[in-house]
């Protein structure tokens, strides 16, 4: 019980880094910032977070930001504000960024997220599974299209 204690007190720390990623993540944070949060090195943090969740703390920041950038541009709000709302500098290492982690640019994500909602509003049987339709025999009632 006792060598148990240690290993939850650390993780304990980590998750509180994660946390702090994740409630600050619009913020200018930086690794020392995270890594004060965990009361580690930045050094030795960096190493345990990746061995912990898989990727290093700028990483895991990185996609909280995108993740949330996603989620602003899909209320069609402008790329430059979503940027800056989501913690980046500049709209141009943002769009770079963002292309790379989700293979499409800002524009192209928002213009086809959009349009996906507007299908949706059309004709929201298109975007039920059949399964789940027929089970609910939404199929027969030709209303709901």
């Amino acid at each position: 019980m006792t060598d148990q204690l240690p290993k939850i007190y650390l993780y304990r720390r980590l998750i509180q880094a994660k946390l702090f990623i994740d409630k600050n993540y619009h913020e200018p944070i930086d690794l020392n910032d995270i890594a004060d949060e965990a009361y580690f090195s930045k050094y030795h943090f960096i190493r345990l977070f990746k061995n912990i969740y898989g990727k290093t703390p700028h990483q895991y920041l990185t996609q909280v930001r995108v993740e949330n950038a996603r989620l602003q541009l899909k209320k069609g709000l402008p790329i430059a504000n979503v940027c800056y709302a989501v913690g980046f500098d500049s709209v141009t290492s943002f769009s770079a960024l963002f292309k790379k982690i989700t293979s499409r640019s800002p524009a192209n994500y928002q213009q086809t997220e959009l349009k996906r909602q507007a299908e949706m509003q059309q004709s929201p049987l298109k975007f039920i599974p059949g399964c789940f339709a027929r089970e609910k025999e939404w199929l027969r009632n030709r209303n709901f299209q």
